[in-house]
């Protein structure tokens, strides 16, 4: 594979941010709903090892619905699966499969791959794509706010350098 000097190209502005959040929101909705199937087959599971107590209730679902305990975990289960699907695209290649078919790619601002750590600190700012609202302000700089807090970059690939496997 050809080594791409990715600090060479140039930011991504907000129109082709935006396309690329579409792609990912309807990714990261699958994940959500995969996520949620298999946490209820889990919370299902200790239903019937008895870890769970029904109460009066009769159907699962119910039980869940009743408890903020149980649904927080349930919820939470499935929005880490979400976080995972970004960073995991970040840290493996810079590109999710929304940015892969828009030829986005995040990167440091050296043009390196981010770092778990730094993918996961742009997961909270990046606030459902609304932290790149701040792009359309800074036309000169072209940085979101998750950008800008993580000292990271999306920026726009050639075709070349997009044809490498995310």
């Amino acid at each position: 594979m050809p080594d791409f000097p990715y600090q060479d190209f140039p930011r991504a502005g907000f129109r082709r941010r935006f396309a690329s959040w579409i792609y990912d929101v309807l990714v990261a909705i699958a994940v959500y709903m995969v996520a949620g199937a298999i946490g209820f087959l889990i919370f299902k599971g200790f239903a019937e090892l008895g870890l769970v107590n029904m109460g009066e209730h009769k159907h699962l679902i119910d039980v869940q619905q009743s408890s903020l305990l149980y649904s927080t975990l349930i919820y939470s289960w499935n929005l880490v699966w979400v976080a995972y699907f970004f960073v995991f695209f970040w840290t493996r290649s810079g590109q999710t499969l929304g940015m892969k078919a828009w030829r986005l790619r995040v990167q440091n601002l050296d043009g390196s791959l981010i770092s778990k750590a730094t993918a996961v600190k742009r997961i909270v700012p990046t606030l459902l794509g609304l932290g790149n609202l701040t792009v359309i302000f800074d036309r000169k700089n072209k940085l979101s706010l998750q950008d800008r807090l993580t000292n990271t970059e999306v920026v726009v690939i050639s075709l070349d350098a997009n044809k490498q496997k995310i």
